[in-house]
């Protein structure tokens, strides 16, 4: 059967038209945990874009968790609930590109629309107030808590009985464990990549790039990562970018542990745009001012047309809610990139952005991060390199 899921959207500007922002949070219909958000400040709009942007970013989050789920939508627009419904003919030009955008995220008959008061969105509206605040503040809203912290405070409107858990916990694998008052933790084994051509070079290279293969020497950094973590015996779960360099690092480990490797789109590298395959010398000697905006703000994207660290933390927070509701209570081998694996780090941390250009993250090197239920985060380790020595 198909998830449930329920999107919560909102949009507000300051002066209609001013600065204004969107938020929304995709819930479980049956237990009404928070699943994951979604905010941004968006410059100058009105709110009825506003509220049409947290709409598509909502449904956005809720394909990211399943493409397959079933969605209603609850918001406190009547305008939106009743042209996304069909009731009411979208006449302004502003309106009707946002509206193809929203009907496009899932499939006809996917989503269903129900106006609620404005009391009772009030999760989805402060997200918006936040992103409007972050906005003033000259900064963009930023992912911080787990999707274990948004249920904690997200009570349920359900109609329906809260589901009772599929399975019990697993106790806390040994060398995980957490201390028994916290709960057993949800832990992501963090494991970057082995070598390929291009990491000894140290050139660019992330998702829209030519997507090279591990090199002899990558290969076998895999193989001794394997061995290490099967003598732990504490991974249960092993996921993996879709970048080929990860499924052979991920596809190495998996076939020592006797695990299957599942794929996860977000787990993927930033893509670097022009910059790919290219050293940081000569990124600075073609686009010096390009690489100094980018240095100096997470916002700032790499020439043409390139993903800027915001933006991979906005999806990478989103894949982490993600796995966290899909192996709570589990050991996990996430195998991944530099730039996911320092943002989770980051974000662990409550870190700034700029953070990332302080950390060594080595070719399949392993860090961890425990996440409890009451929200919190704890790095247990970062960059081990042990295991190839």
């Amino acid at each position: 059967m198909a998830p449930r899921f329920i999107v919560e959207a909102d949009g507000g500007s300051r002066g209609n038209p001013g600065p204004a922002g969107y938020g929304a949070v995709v819930l479980d219909a049956v237990t009404g945990e928070a699943l994951a958000e979604a905010a941004e400040y968006i410059g100058t709009a009105t709110n009825n874009v506003a509220e049409y942007r947290g709409l598509i970013a909502g449904l956005e989050a809720a394909k990211a968790l399943d493409p397959s789920a079933e969605v209603q939508v609850r918001m406190d627009s009547k305008l939106v609930v009743e042209q996304m419904s069909g009731r009411w003919k979208i006449k302004h030009p502003d309106m009707r590109p946002l509206a193809a955008r929203a009907r496009a995220v899932f499939a006809p008959g996917q989503v269903a629309y129900a106006w609620i008061p404005r009391e009772e969105n009030k999760h989805a509206d402060r997200l918006a107030n936040e992103a409007m605040d972050a906005g003033k503040a000259g900064r963009q809203w930023e992912p911080g808590a787990s999707a274990a912290a948004l249920a904690a405070r997200t009570p349920s409107r359900s109609a329906e009985p809260v589901a009772e858990p599929l399975e019990e916990p697993k106790a806390a694998p040994v060398g995980w464990a957490a201390p028994a008052d916290l709960g057993t933790p949800t832990t992501f084994v963090l494991m970057r990549h082995g070598e390929t051509a291009l990491t000894p070079q140290k050139r660019f290279s992330g998702s829209g790039g030519s997507d090279p293969e591990l090199s002899p020497v990558g290969l076998q950094q895999a193989e001794r990562a394997g061995a290490a973590l099967a003598a732990r015996g504490t991974i249960q779960a092993v996921v993996s970018s879709p970048m080929r360099r990860c499924r052979e690092t991920a596809g190495a480990v998996a076939a020592r542990l006797g695990l299957e490797v599942r794929v996860e789109d977000g787990l993927r590298e930033a893509d670097f745009g022009a910059w790919e395959g290219l050293t940081f010398a000569e990124v600075r000697e073609r686009w010096p001012d390009d690489l100094d905006a980018w240095l100096a703000s997470s916002k700032a994207a790499p020439t043409g047309g390139g993903e800027s660290f915001a933006a991979v933390a906005r999806r990478t927070a989103l894949t982490r809610d993600k796995l966290l509701a899909r192996y709570a209570g589990r050991t996990v081998l996430l195998v991944t990139h530099v730039t996911p694996v320092k943002t989770l780090v980051r974000l662990a941390l409550g870190a700034p952005p700029e953070s990332l250009f302080r950390m060594e993250l080595s070719a399949a090197s392993v860090s961890a991060v425990a996440y409890y239920a009451d929200g919190n985060a704890s790095l247990r380790l970062l960059n081990d390199t042990s295991h190839l020595r």
